[in-house]
């Protein structure tokens, strides 16, 4: 079926996939397919938003347009831009364009830019709706979902932030296609997690189907604990590591990629601390394999650093805290002794060659 959208009949929306994030009065849709940008009017209209600032690291050719007056913001894309002066910035933007609670702001991009435009969102006027086009594989699958907005400290990943959830999201598979293929791989890295967390293998799935896959584990766990408690835990598989390694390679390894090595961490930390067997521990790196991901840690990455920095993860209240594979499923385990943790990170292998 085409439908005509913002002035275009040539939007096929019959292969649309949506996957609803059931949070009451707070709930929202996430739509998926070539195309789905289009229905950003429609979207806005529902909120009935007069004007709309969009923050967009896309050019205009790519950034559709809401259907209503609107402020066009260049976007500061990557994570050395996930700054509180970044959000500060555009909160200043959001009032010299005389944004309202009434009005409503888009973010269109990568993870980095829905990140801090929704913290911004959350903060400008104590919250105005936004609206999420998750441009990369891996905001599509992750960052775009779940309502988590956060900004980066030189002391570690996303420690400001604020829950604020979006209005809606669109998945457009169409802005995959100008991805660069290291880009597009490293989006993997949270589908290749979602194997060990409850999503099933994904790996013979169209992409499409991929990201409806994981974004409905995603709602699922959301909708159930949304502030982060408990359950949300889950969603962290492969982080601790993964962050710990963005912040020690200053960077040079991307998130999906970080997360993917910090993936057949926890399944070695698992199989050393005899939470799972053998096999369980190579299907984890055999599945990070499958999506072309890196599987070893960097060369030079000092392992005591990695430790201080996974020290500094949300979920460490006291000691070491890793999200693990176990005989009940992924759970989070407090307290793992620094010892076990060191003796597991020496015991993976490194690349060759000079560090990231």
């Amino acid at each position: 079926m085409t439908s005509t959208v913002n002035g275009r009949a040539d939007v096929d929306s019959s292969s649309w996939l949506t996957i609803d994030v059931a949070l009451a009065e707070r709930g929202y849709p996430v739509r998926i397919g070539a195309g789905v940008r289009h229905t950003l009017p429609e979207v806005v209209s529902d909120i009935g938003a007069r004007r709309v600032a969009v923050v967009s690291a896309r050019p205009a050719a790519w950034t559709p347009d809401p259907g209503v007056p609107h402020l066009r913001i260049d976007a500061r894309d990557g994570e050395q831009n996930k700054t509180l002066a970044w959000v500060e910035e555009l909160c200043a933007r959001f009032a010299e364009f005389g944004l309202t609670r009434s009005d409503a702001v888009v973010s269109c991009g990568g993870g980095t830019t829905t990140d801090a435009v929704g913290l911004a969102a959350a903060l400008y006027h104590r919250g105005v709706p936004v609206v999420h086009l998750p441009t990369s594989l891996l905001a599509q699958v992750d960052a775009s979902v779940g309502g988590k907005t956060a900004v980066n400290l030189p002391q570690g990943k996303n420690l400001v932030g604020a829950y604020w959830q979006p209005r809606a999201v669109l998945c457009d598979t169409d802005y995959l296609t100008t991805l660069p293929e290291r880009e597009r791989v490293n989006g993997y890295g949270e589908i290749a997690r979602c194997h060990f967390i409850g999503a099933g293998d994904l790996r013979d799935l169209p992409v499409a189907e991929q990201i409806a896959a994981s974004v409905a584990r995603k709602a699922e766990v959301v909708s159930l604990d949304e502030r982060d408690t408990g359950l949300r835990h889950l969603l962290n598989y492969g982080h601790t590591l993964g962050h710990a390694l963005e912040l020690a390679t200053d960077f040079a390894l991307r998130h999906g990629e970080a997360v993917a090595i910090g993936t057949v961490f926890a399944g070695r930390l698992a199989g050393a601390l005899s939470r799972i067997g053998p096999d369980r521990v190579a299907e984890h790196l055999e599945v990070v394999r499958h999506y072309g991901l890196p599987t070893e840690l960097p060369a030079g990455v000092d392992t005591a650093r990695l430790i201080a920095l996974a020290r500094l993860d949300k979920k460490a209240t006291g000691g070491l805290a890793f999200v693990l594979d176990g005989p009940r499923g992924a759970e989070l385990v407090r307290d793992i002794p620094s010892e076990q943790v060191a003796a597991a990170l020496d015991a993976m292998p490194r690349t060759t060659g000079t560090a990231l």
